[in-house]
C-alpha cells in the first residue's frame, strides 16, 4: 500500500477531515487530491522531484502531500518557523525546484551568484485554478512502496540539518503498528493540533487516521482553551500531545471537558512524571507514553493500554524490534543503560545525500537512535537520555532527565532542562534552567536544599539559572543547543 491510497480506505460519505466549520467527506478528499495532483503535473512537477511543502496544519497540506506523492514526487515538508535562510538551506540541500506554500516566501537574498529560487505554487491559487478550470488528468505513475515518499529534516540539535529519507512503506506500515497498540478504530476522531510536517503529527494523527477510514479534527495551532473546547464540541476521541500540551489541559480543562477521549497518548520528548500524575488527579484520565524519532517514520514504542508503566515508553510497535546494547555491540544486560537501536519495516532509507552519516546511523539493518535506555524483567523500555546529552562530573555519569524529574517536583517549577558545562576542576558541572510557574517566586537556597535531600552531591546543579521560556522547536521539544550556546 501507498501514502497516497489511504485517502480510499474510508466510507465515501464518511467525514475525512473537519477544518473549523469546513468538513470533507472521503469521497471529496480523494476528488480534490485528483484536482490538485493534474494542477500539479500541468505545472511540471514529475515523478522523483523533491517538492518542498509549506504549510500551516490545514486540508490544504494533506491535500498537497498526497498529490505529490501520487506523482512518483517526494514531499519536503518545511516547519514553518524557520527562517528564510533555514529554509534556502533545505531547499537547496534537497534541490527542490517547487515549493507549495499558503504565503508568498522571500527567498530572493538567499540565492547569488545567478542561482534561481524554487517555484512557489500558492495553494490558494491552486484552489482557484482547480475551482476555475479542469486540467487534463495526469498519468497514472506506478510508485513502488519502497520508493521515497518524503524527507524530514531533522532539527539539527546535534549538527546540521540532515534529510531522513522515508519510503512510503515506512510510514504506512508504521501507522499500521501504531494503529494495532492503539486500537484504533472507523469511528474515531483524531485531533491534529501537533504540527503535520513533523513525523509525530503526521504519521500518529493523519496516516492513522486515514489508514482507519476515522475522522480528523485538525486545528492549526496549539492555543489552549481552543483545543479543549474543541476536544468537548467536536467529540474527539484520540488525542495525541507533547508534555507542555498536558499542563496545560490539567490546570485549564475539566473532567467534563475531557470526558470523550478515550485515548490521551504523549511524545516528542520524555514526559515527566510529575506532569503525569497531575493530569490524573486533574482530569481522571491517563497519559499514555510512546517513543519515536523520524528516522523511525517516527513511532518504534507505545505502552500497552491496558499495562502501562508510568516512566517507561513501552514496548516495541508490532513488526519492531528494539534491543539495548553496549559501546562494544554486545546486547546489554536487564536494567543496564546502553544505546537503544531500532529494526523494521519503519526504519528510513537513510539520510538524503549522506552516504557516511548514513552507514554511522544504519549498521546491519539496525537504526542506532543516541538515545540511552534501559530494559526491565518484562521488556518495557525506559529512555534515561540522549547519548550526547550526559554529563560526565568527575569521571561519573550524570543523566539529565534523571534531574530533570526531580526539579519538576518542586513546587515552584513549571518546566526544566538540564545540560553540562565545561569546568578545569571537574570536566563539567550540572547546569539547570528553570521556568517558575505563575505568581510564584524562586527560592534558591530552598530548591537546592529539597535537589540535596534527592539526589548524590555530583548530580547536583552548580548553576541554576530562571527563564522566562525554554527555547522549543514546533513538537515541543526543549532546544537543550541552544542553552549551551547562552
Amino acid at each position: 500500500m501507498l501514502v497516497n491510497q489511504l485517502i480510499l480506505r474510508g466510507a465515501a460519505g464518511k467525514a475525512a477531515l473537519r477544518e473549523k466549520e469546513a468538513i470533507y467527506s472521503y469521497a471529496q478528499l480523494q476528488a480534490r487530491t485528483g484536482s490538485f495532483r493534474d494542477y500539479l503535473y500541468a505545472r511540471g512537477i514529475r515523478e522523483r522531484d523533491n517538492v518542498a511543502l509549506f504549510a500551516k496544519n490545514s486540508a490544504d497540506f494533506i491535500i498537497s502531500y498526497m498529490a505529490v506523492v501520487s506523482l512518483g514526487a517526494v514531499v519536503v515538508p518545511l516547519n514553518t518557523m524557520l527562517t528564510p535562510r533555514e529554509i534556502a538551506f533545505i531547499l537547496k540541500d534537497s534541490r527542490v525546484k517547487h515549493i507549495i506554500t499558503d504565503k508568498k516566501l522571500d527567498l530572493a537574498g538567499q540565492y547569488q551568484d545567478g542561482q534561481l529560487p524554487p517555484e512557489q505554487l500558492l495553494t490558494s491559487r491552486i484552489n482557484q485554478e482547480v475551482n476555475r478550470a479542469t486540467y487534463p488528468a495526469a498519468p497514472e505513475i506506478p510508485v513502488r512502496e519502497t520508493a521515497p515518499c518524503v524527507i524530514l529534516y531533522t532539527s539539527g540539535t546535534t549538527g546540521r540539518p540532515k534529510g531522513a529519507l522515508l519510503s512510503h512503506r515506512n510510514l504506512v506500515s508504521d501507522a499500521r503498528s501504531f494503529s494495532a497498540v492503539t486500537g484504533a478504530r472507523t469511528d474515531d476522531n483524531f485531533l491534529c493540533v501537533l504540527p503535520m510536517f513533523h513525523s509525530f503529527g503526521w504519521t500518529c494523527c493523519v496516516l492513522t487516521a486515514l489508514f482507519n477510514g476515522a475522522s480528523l479534527t485538525i486545528l492549526e495551532s496549539f492555543q489552549p482553551r481552543e483545543v479543549i473546547a474543541t476536544i468537548k464540541e467536536k467529540g474527539v476521541t484520540v488525542v495525541m500531545g507533547v508534555p507542555a500540551m498536558y499542563g496545560f489541559y490539567a490546570s485549564m480543562a475539566t473532567p467534563a471537558d475531557l470526558a470523550g477521549v478515550r485515548l490521551f497518548a504523549s511524545g516528542g520528548a520524555s514526559l515527566p512524571l510529575e506532569i503525569l500524575n497531575i493530569f490524573y488527579e486533574k482530569t481522571g484520565k491517563r497519559v499514555i507514553e510512546g517513543y519515536g524519532l523520524s528516522e523511525a517514520s517516527p513511532a518504534v514504542c507505545f505502552n500497552p493500554m491496558h499495562a502501562t508503566k508510568p516512566g517507561s515508553v513501552g514496548l516495541a510497535l508490532p513488526d519492531v524490534e528494539v534491543k539495548v546494547v553496549k559501546d562494544d555491540g554486545s546486547e546489554a544486560a536487564c536494567r543496564e543503560v546502553g544505546e537503544l537501536i531500532v529494526r523494521g519495516p519503519n526504519v528510513m532509507l537513510g539520510y538524503y545525500g549522506l552516504p557516511d552519516e548514513s552507514a554511522e546511523a544504519l549498521k546491519d539493518g539496525w537504526l542506532y537512535t543516541g538515545d540511552l535506555a534501559y530494559r526491565d524483567e518484562e521488556g518495557y523500555i525506559f529512555i534515561v537520555d540522549r547519548k550526547k546529552d550526559i554529563i560526565i562530573v568527575s569521571g561519573l555519569n550524570v543523566y539529565p532527565r534523571e534531574v530533570e524529574e526531580i526539579l519538576y517536583q518542586y513546587p515552584a517549577v513549571k518546566e526544566a532542562a538540564v545540560i553540562g558545562k565545561p569546568d578545569k576542576k571537574r570536566g563539567e558541572i550540572v547546569c539547570a534552567y528553570v521556568v517558575v510557574k505563575e505568581g510564584q517566586k524562586l527560592n534558591k537556597k530552598d530548591l537546592i536544599v529539597f535537589l540535596k535531600a534527592n539526589l548524590a552531591s555530583y548530580k547536583l546543579p552548580r548553576e541554576i539559572i530562571e527563564m522566562e521560556a525554554l527555547p522549543k522547536n514546533a513538537t515541543g521539544k526543549i532546544l537543550k543547543k541552544e542553552l549551551r550556546e547562552f
